[in-house]
């Protein structure tokens, strides 16, 4: 099944900007460096996946320096069923398929 979410904060830039829109794969497999939507207390969370703990999945802003940013090193691991699904594609209003790891 498929969703669609909307970016907003600028947590993920360069790869996601707000008022990207995003196609997600409920469900679907992650690995590490898939950009993922997740559950958290405040809502839901568009971040990179970056490893699998034993306490579930790493999750980390790509812009770490964004004003409000908040990820893994904030509230710790994500439980691996709070990570909602994949993100599969951006299709507004730049679609692509890519969403390249930044700079490190």
């Amino acid at each position: 099944m498929l969703t669609a979410v909307c970016v907003s904060g600028d947590s993920m830039l360069p790869a996601l900007r707000p008022g990207d829109w995003l196609l997600v794969r409920l469900g679907a497999p992650v690995r590490p460096g898939d950009v993922v939507v997740a559950r958290r207390p405040h809502g839901l969370i568009v971040k990179r996946a970056f490893r699998l703990t034993g306490d579930g999945w790493w999750l980390e802003s790509d812009n770490q320096s964004a004003p409000g940013r908040r990820d893994s090193w904030d509230f710790g691991a994500v439980p691996e069923e709070d990570v909602v699904g994949r993100v599969v594609l951006r299709y507004w209003p730049r679609p692509t398929l890519r969403f390249p790891a930044p700079a490190a």
